[in-house]
């Protein structure tokens, strides 16, 4: 298996774990849980599942189809820009919550969106027919 496709499914790991503390810590401090839901959320859902499929598929995908992926490159991008973008809104959503950090937001989501992107057109060109 590729290096790259082992981090995501470490980073998968990761995230649910962190994800798995917030929720924790959402349970002991409920008084301050909800400038944390969304962190939560995101964590598990684009921490942990995205990252698992992206690894899953990135590994999988090329070998059901009986192709190389088409983009190495653009994996290795879309590695980097989902984890900024999901740490800059896990770190984000608590500030706006608070009162700030809008930017900050706007530019994860972008980073978040545009590696979904990145993800789809690499796997959509590896499966395509021939």
């Amino acid at each position: 298996m590729e290096k790259v496709i082992v981090w995501y499914l470490r980073m998968s790991v990761v995230y649910f774990v962190a994800g798995a503390v917030i929720g924790f810590f959402m349970i002991v401090s409920p008084d301050v849980s909800g400038y944390y839901v969304t962190s939560h959320a995101h964590l598990n859902l684009l921490g942990f599942m995205s990252m698992m499929i992206y690894g899953v598929g990135y590994h999988i995908l090329p070998r059901f189809s009986g192709r190389n992926i088409y983009s190495p490159k653009i994996m290795h991008v879309q590695f980097w820009l989902a984890n900024a973008g999901l740490v800059g809104m896990a770190i984000g959503w608590p500030l706006q919550a608070s009162g700030g950090a809008s930017l900050i937001l706007m530019i994860a989501s972008l980073l978040s969106f545009a590696s979904i992107m990145l993800f789809a057109v690499n796997i959509l060109k590896t499966i395509k027919a021939a």
